[in-house]
């Protein structure tokens, strides 16, 4: 396996188990000084003095969200010193957003992988199924929040799955896994038969059962109609709604997953 820039990083400090991803002790071992505090306006920020830097995390923040923000400060101070200081707000960093080309995205993909690094998670994974509850292990184990580890999840899982994330009136972002049909997509709004629907206009906070249920309430393409899918749903702590879909075949029909 071809290693990326931020696991060769961990590699280089002997990390072959979850628990020896030290953040705090890398940011040392880089110059960085590493400070919680309130932070307002913004989750986490670097601020560079020529080879040192101070890497300031919001402490009213979980401990899945700080350690994303350190690990996407840390991202930052590494790969992109020489455009000196960061302040990143809310929305610049997550998992959700590591794809596009920007300076905040490839921080979010170091980050991922320096929290989740793929050859940890590929044998932790192996032959698990793509549930929200098998995201919340893994989340446990590293150390990260549930969304980060679902995201982590899919993109390594050989199911043909997803996961979506919604509020009460649309889809906020999904990520599929890379055998999910590329002519198969979220529902647009929850489908008020499934229980996300229920809990996205409620206060209930626990993840629900795994269940099988129609596909169609859940995923857009044709021949849909014909298949059903195991799913899962949980309320995340501002509110959205994140569920897994992971497809089922029918009666080997048509389509095989």
């Amino acid at each position: 396996m071809q290693l990326s820039p931020a696991e060769r990083l961990l590699w280089g400090y002997g990390v072959t188990e979850p628990a020896h991803i030290d953040l705090e002790g890398i940011a040392h071992d880089q110059n960085a000084q590493v400070i919680y505090r309130p932070l307002h306006g913004c989750e986490a920020r670097l601020a560079t003095f020529g080879d040192r830097a101070v890497i300031s995390v919001n402490s009213s923040s979980s401990e899945g969200r700080q350690r994303f923000s350190l690990a996407h400060e840390l991202a930052h101070w590494i790969c992109d010193r020489h455009s000196g200081s960061f302040l990143c707000a809310q929305e610049d960093i997550g998992p959700q957003n590591a794809e596009a080309r920007t300076t905040e995205a490839q921080a979010n993909g170091y980050a991922s992988q320096l929290i989740l690094p793929t050859y940890l998670v590929d044998p932790w994974l192996e032959n698990k199924d793509a549930h929200l509850e098998i995201a919340s292990a893994l989340g446990n184990d590293f150390r990260t929040s549930v969304t980060a580890a679902a995201i982590k999840m899919i993109k390594r899982s050989k199911k043909a799955a997803l996961i979506a994330c919604h509020n009460q009136t649309r889809l906020l972002w999904h990520q599929r896994s890379r055998s999910f049909p590329s002519d198969f997509f979220p529902v647009r709004e929850l489908h008020c038969d499934t229980e996300a629907f229920d809990m996205v206009f409620s206060d209930k906070s626990r993840m629900t059962k795994i269940k099988k249920e129609p596909a169609n309430r859940w995923i857009n393409g044709s021949g849909v109609y014909r298949l059903e899918a195991q799913t899962q749903s949980m309320r995340l702590p501002d509110g959205t709604i994140l569920s897994s879909i992971s497809l089922i075949s029918e009666n080997n029909r048509s389509r095989r997953f």
